[in-house]
């Protein structure tokens, strides 16, 4: 089992999760269940997984949720586009 804290890549996804939720804070009330949650999730999630593929015996386990996050980090994305292409995000 690996430590998740000493992947680089956890240590950016993290950041990435404290800026969505600095980032989000500014969009729109009616927006709490909808867009807001769902970037939040997506970017909770990709470190969630990269942890638990830490937490895995083998390498073939790890690399399924290092895919998984991937697949999050493009949800995170569409959201982000999508926010920013309805004008909800303006910064």
């Amino acid at each position: 089992m690996r430590d998740y804290r000493d992947l680089k890549v956890w240590s950016k996804a993290h950041q990435l999760t404290l800026a969505v939720y600095r980032g989000t804070q500014s969009f729109p009330k009616e927006e709490v269940f909808g867009l807001t949650s769902q970037i939040r999730r997506s970017s909770v999630s990709i470190e969630a997984n990269l942890a638990e593929g830490c937490g895995r015996r083998s390498d073939g386990e790890m690399g399924r949720f290092i895919q998984i996050a991937m697949g999050l980090g493009y949800r995170a994305v569409l959201s982000l586009v999508v926010g920013a292409r309805s004008g909800i995000d303006e910064s």
